[in-house]
């Protein structure tokens, strides 16, 4: 909890941070994921090794470029309903949080921040289908859902948790109102189709705006996840409360999510490109301050993206 309550991201401090986990672990690495489910692997040596072969290039291009970096433990499918699903107890549950959180707080001491601050991020996922809101909790009982894993995570090495991958507004209410009960910092960070509205269909700017109205302002910073950035750029150039968006962690491929579900290949896309996109991006998110990437992305995508940022005027 070194940074808990003075968040580098917060103070203009440029931070770069991991690409598609999952999506790398499943697709290139060739492990099994139930449930697109990263946290197991922690129970293995093999897939400890992996997992740290896998943030090696992302915290050297942290150090090349002197910037902090937002270390992701791998807890966003580690909530009560696909732990559940996993076969794992509450009792195993919270144990595999913990063991996640400190195997990225075991990475931040061995890196001795040689770039900058590493601040280490507790991902929180959708209790279901992060591409489906069909099934939509009220706010109040995704507060009650989700508080038990903030309560958990509180009580770890975590500076702050991200909400990644919201695909309503209930939920992310009520992650960021179980955050602010836990005593944690929290991020929100929606997904949305190739139209740049929610799955919901409700536009971004809108969804901002409701959760800050609906949490007193509590989130300390919103970011858009898992959509290329076509699909969400031309939103940016109406009004909207886009200064609250601090964070862009995006997809490789410009396939709507369901064909993405649909595909049983990785698609990387171009690198090169999607740092342009990214480059389109700050001119109209001049806040951003956290650069990564989600599915299909891996440390290419965020190395080049870094590197245009840094090349550009």
């Amino acid at each position: 909890m070194r940074y808990r309550s003075s968040l580098p991201q917060l103070e203009r401090r440029l931070m770069l941070t991991d690409g598609g986990m999952e999506t790398t672990l499943l697709f290139v690495d060739g492990f099994e994921l139930p449930c697109f489910a990263s946290f197991p692997l922690l129970e293995s040596e093999d897939g400890r090794a992996a997992l740290r072969r896998y943030f090696e290039p992302y915290l050297e291009s942290a150090r090349r470029h002197g910037t902090g970096f937002v270390l992701e433990a791998p807890t966003w499918r580690a909530n009560p309903a696909w732990g559940a699903e996993l076969g794992y107890s509450l009792d195993a549950l919270a144990e595999a949080n913990h063991r996640s959180v400190e195997f990225v707080a075991e990475l931040r001491e061995e890196q001795d921040e040689p770039g900058g601050p590493i601040v280490l991020s507790a991902p929180v996922g959708p209790a279901g289908d992060a591409y489906d809101p069909s099934h939509r909790m009220s706010a109040d009982a995704a507060e009650a859902y989700h508080s038990w894993q903030m309560q958990v995570l509180a009580g770890t090495e975590a500076d702050v948790v991200t909400g990644l991958t919201l695909a309503y507004v209930e939920e992310a209410v009520g992650i960021v109102r179980a955050a602010v009960t836990a005593g944690l910092p929290v991020a929100m960070s929606f997904t949305v189709e190739t139209d740049g509205r929610l799955p919901t269909g409700q536009p971004l700017a809108e969804a901002i705006e409701q959760v800050d109205a609906e949490t007193g302002g509590a989130t300390a910073y919103f970011m858009v996840n898992c959509a290329h950035p076509t699909h969400f750029l031309p939103v940016l150039a109406g009004a909207g409360p886009w200064e609250r968006i601090l964070g862009v962690r995006a997809n490789a491929s410009t396939k709507s999510h369901a064909e993405l579900d649909d595909s049983d290949e990785l698609d990387d896309g171009d690198p090169a490109d999607f740092a342009r996109c990214y480059l389109a991006l700050r001119e109209r998110l001049p806040h951003l301050t956290l650069l990564g990437g989600c599915c299909g992305t891996d440390h290419r995508h965020v190395a080049s993206v870094a590197d245009a940022w840094f090349a550009a005027p």
